[in-house]
């Protein structure tokens, strides 16, 4: 049986940046950035006192008046994010009718502030005195439960847990099972809240930047990444689904690849370039149209060598010139949204799909000494979008994990 191509026609984000791809996209090509001193809570005992934070966030702009209450702060970027989602791509309530919605999300611990609260007073005052609503949101697949009874999603409800890769994954994981028909329509994204229980746990780890660290992708002083949140989901169909109701395709899903490197260490890079080969051969998809990348490198030490590494393999089996393509890295303005951060790039390559522009690393100095990328740079970069082009996202996870996906301008 020969699998169904899988468009895009739907985005929704919150983000450090804001919640509209076009303002965001041009904020990333200005330099602004979305990084700032940390609000949601005392940040004294980390390493660094600044984050990617969405401030203000108001959840009634989003959501109405509705109850509020069960839900904590990751359900209510989840949710907000798929009322973005649904807006974006025409899947108003009269147009679903009682079509099934399916919703795949990545996270890496979901809301650690809630799991971390709930046992703290269970610890402390008795199992009698922990909140039934707490306990509903302990664990990683609360959001993506919370968003469906919201927005009554019948379908698949899947979430994927993946570390920085987990955003990839769920586009991945989606996008597959509209090709393979198990069904039609796919929310699929990512989300994580900043919280002061994960921030601390990576700082006592030696992950973040740090006091008067830098953190800039690929930057030879990069000291670590900084940390933030956000939610991002896109709006999969199959393509004839999308064709049979008018649906404007902002892009196409065009392969992915996943790997696992057991020992996380060098490994790394040769696992990211079997992910690449992988990606590749999933749908077809030539090397020949590739017009740029969106690196997950986040600033982090040894990471971005290790993506960089990669990147440079996978793009060397067969793609000539490959090693300078255009290379984005947007975590530099908007930090370390782990769950959230692989769906970001996502739609950042989408933007510079449409518009022939790719945002720099903004910050970048000086690469580290033998650096394999030529693409890579500060200023704004113009790609060639012909038919066909290609934009390759990827992510590594210190836990082992990578990922790589391609996402393909509308076709003519």
């Amino acid at each position: 049986m020969s699998k169904r191509a899988v468009v895009v026609t739907g985005i929704g984000l919150l983000s450090p940046l804001g919640d509209e791809l076009g303002a965001v996209h041009e904020a990333l090509l200005g330099g602004q950035s979305g990084i700032g001193p940390i609000e949601l809570f005392d940040s004294r005992l980390l390493s660094t006192q600044v984050g990617g934070e969405i401030r203000p966030f108001d959840p009634e702009r989003y959501l109405g008046e509705r109850n509020l209450r069960p839900l904590d702060r990751t359900s209510r970027l989840l949710i907000s994010a798929a009322t973005r989602a649904l807006e974006h791509s025409g899947w108003s309530p009269e147009a679903r009718g009682g079509r099934e919605l399916s919703l795949v999300v990545g996270t890496t611990y979901c809301s650690m502030h809630t799991i971390a609260e709930f046992d703290r007073r269970g610890l402390k005052l008795g199992p009698n005195y922990v909140s039934p609503f707490d306990f509903a949101n302990s664990v990683i697949n609360a959001a993506a439960g919370q968003a469906a009874i919201w927005h009554g999603f019948s379908g698949v409800n899947s979430t994927l847990g993946g570390g920085e890769t987990s955003g990839l994954q769920a586009i991945a994981y989606a996008a597959d099972l509209i090709r393979t028909g198990q069904t039609d329509v796919v929310l699929a994204g990512g989300v994580e809240e900043l919280c002061f229980e994960s921030a601390l746990a990576y700082s006592r780890a030696g992950r973040l930047a740090g006091l008067g660290g830098v953190s800039v992708p690929f930057d030879r002083r990069r000291t670590g990444f900084v940390p933030a949140e956000g939610a991002g989901l896109l709006v999969l169909e199959a393509a004839e689904v999308a064709a049979a109701r008018g649906a404007t395709v902002l892009a196409r899903i065009a392969g992915s690849g996943a790997a696992f490197a057991p020992d996380r260490s060098e490994d790394l890079a040769g696992a990211l370039a079997r992910a690449i080969d992988a990606a590749f051969a999933d749908r077809g998809a030539l090397r020949a149209d590739l017009c740029c990348v969106g690196s997950g490198a986040s600033g982090a030490r040894d990471l971005d060598r290790f993506e960089a590494a990669g990147i440079a393999r996978g793009l060397e089996n067969g793609s000539g010139n490959g090693l300078d393509l255009p290379v984005a890295a947007i975590k530099s303005r908007l930090g370390e949204a782990l769950g959230a951060s692989g769906v970001f790039q996502v739609m950042s390559l989408i933007a510079s799909l449409a518009d022939g522009r790719l945002p720099g690393v903004i910050g970048l100095e000086a690469t580290d000494d033998g650096f394999p990328l030529g693409g890579v740079s500060a200023a704004v970069q113009q790609i060639s979008v012909r038919p066909g082009a290609l934009a390759l996202a990827t992510s590594v996870s210190a836990d082992g994990p990578v990922m790589a996906l391609l996402v393909g301008a509308p076709d003519a």
